[in-house]
């Protein structure tokens, strides 16, 4: 895919979408674009975060591992991004994600995402976003479990 074409993939994902096209040049520029088959691991929980991933194309389960084994907890799409909370929280990765269908993916640099966070407020307000809504949904769902005992 040529370099302009990664800037206008990475101009209408929402995370991005206030960031100058130079900006969005370098990021594409100085990411991986990398590929994995349906099945295939992109990390693992307890992995150091080094890296968060911008889901460009197809979906992942997002796994937690139990006493009965993996639990799918949530399922990601286009646009979506993973591996953010180890890299914020400067911890191991909270969940293992596997591809449920062939997928690409933007993987950032831990350096590189937390430095586009720093020049670019937009971003990290809309990360906020993010991570917010994930809670509100942990959140009523643990309601439900709880309700349902």
């Amino acid at each position: 895919m040529l370099l302009k074409d990664e800037v206008g993939m990475l101009q209408r994902i929402p995370l991005f979408s206030g960031i100058e096209s130079t900006k969005l040049k370098l990021l594409a520029f100085t990411s991986d674009r990398v590929s994995y088959s349906a099945g295939q691991i992109l990390f693992r929980q307890g992995d150091e975060g080094d890296a968060a991933y911008v889901i460009l194309s197809g979906r992942a389960d997002i796994l937690v591992d139990s006493d009965s084994g993996p639990i799918k907890v949530a399922e990601m799409v286009p646009n979506s991004i993973v591996g953010e909370i180890a890299i914020l929280c400067n911890s191991s990765r909270t969940a293992t994600v596997r591809a449920a269908s062939p997928l690409e993916a933007l993987r950032i640099s831990k350096d590189h995402f937390l430095r586009l966070m720093k020049e670019y407020p937009e971003m990290t307000i809309e990360i906020l976003r993010v991570l917010a809504d994930r809670l509100s949904h942990t959140t009523a769902d643990l309601i439900d479990a709880r309700s349902a005992k």
